[in-house]
Parts: structure tokens; sequence; C-alpha cells
């Protein structure tokens, strides 16, 4: 059977994600998230991300759900690098993560927000959008600007995709590469936090419509490594 998300490029490896999470986030710029889901294919390009350091970093991360060590809800964290780590915010909305580095170490990065490429009628029916909506730069925004928005339209949930390994061709949650060049990121300090509030570890595609507050965004241009 042909795979539905062979045309939007190739799946990045477990190698890919096995360095720490300040070297990963502005790697998983331009990158394709990928949901096979049984309604269909959705797809996005990750325009904004954030790192977020394991509780080995020196100083250990006080921002990060792992910084004091091993929980049931963040295990995932210290496992294999490139799995999915979901987690729920005011017990009806999720954030999508990604882990980073070796077993045991629990980096990882958040994805803020996607530029829709695939499904994104599938996606504003998720989000309760009217149909047949012109796709303009507005809406698009309204789709998946934002780490809850851009779960819900792409139809992610804890109880459906917590853990899952995204380097696995089988795996229904991806990241794919499919030929789109970056060379520069805007690194910025995070946001919608309350500790380590001024690390700049949130890093997005410069100018792309679809990234949180684009009008009022200022940060430092910086090489991807």
């Amino acid at each position: 059977m042909a795979n539905p998300a062979a045309g939007l490029g190739r799946l990045l490896g477990r190698a890919f994600y096995e360095t720490r999470p300040e070297v990963v986030c502005p790697r998983l710029l331009g990158k394709v998230l990928v949901h096979r889901s049984e309604a269909g294919v959705m797809a996005g390009r990750i325009v904004e991300a954030e790192a977020y350091l394991g509780p080995h970093n020196d100083p250990p991360d006080p921002a990060a759900h792992s910084h004091r060590g091993p929980t049931p809800r963040t295990l995932v964290l210290f496992g294999l690098a490139g799995h999915s780590y979901v987690y729920s915010i005011y017990g009806r909305y999720f954030c999508l993560n990604v882990s980073c580095e070796s077993e045991g170490l629990a980096g990882s990065v958040l994805l803020r927000a996607l530029e829709p490429v695939a499904g994104l009628e599938l996606m504003a029916q998720n989000r309760g959008l009217p149909a047949g909506l012109e796709m303009n730069d507005t809406v698009l925004r309204q789709l998946t600007s934002g780490p809850s928005r851009l779960c819900q339209a792409m139809g992610i949930t804890r109880p459906s995709h917590n853990g899952l390994d995204l380097t696995d061709p089988a795996s229904p949650l991806q990241i794919r590469e499919d030929g789109f060049v970056l060379e520069k990121a805007m690194a910025t300090p995070r946001i919608g936090i309350s500790e380590a509030v001024d690390w700049p570890l949130r890093f997005v595609v410069p100018g792309n419509p679809c990234v949180s507050g684009p009008k009022g965004l200022k940060g430092r241009l910086v090489a991807i490594p």
C-alpha cells in the first residue's frame, strides 16, 4: 500500500534528535509535521519552536517539565530521542513536544506554530472554522499559530499520540524533510512561561505570517547549526 505521506519528503531518523534541544530546535524549522489520521493526511511546516533543557543542564531549566526528574507524566522524555510528548493544558487543550538527546537526559522541543501545507480543510474542520474559507494568512494563523491551536488543527491529543516514535515509518505522527532550506532563524526568549523567561530558546522562521505575534517579533538572527 502506498504511503500517503511519501510526497511530503523523507522521514527524519533518530540521529537527528540525539543532540541538545537548542540545536535540534532551530534545525526543526522548515521540517514538516505529518499526521496520518483516519480522516486523512494533515501536514504543516514547522515555523516556530522552543527548546527545553534536561535536568542535567547546568543550571537546570526550571521551565522544563523534566526538571525534577522522571514522573509518570514525563517518563517518555527520559526515553529514546524522537518520541512525542503530549501534555494537556486547562484540561482541554494539548501541546506537542519532541524528545531529544541521549536516553535519560530528557531534552525536548515544543512545537509552537506550523504553516499548513496539506489537509487544510480538515484542519479548519478540527478547529471549528466555517467551511469554504479563503485560506489567506489570517485564516492560516487561526489554524496553526500557537501550540494548542496546532494540536487541535492536526487532531493531536495526549490519549492518542503521547509516546509515539516519530522515527517509525508506521507511526501516524511523523516529522519529514521535504527539501525546504532555511539558513538563519530568529532567536527570541521563550513565551508563555514564568521562569527562565530571558533564555533565548525560542526559534522562528523570520517573516513567516504563521508565527506567534509576527508584527511585534523581536530577536536576533542566528545561523542554523
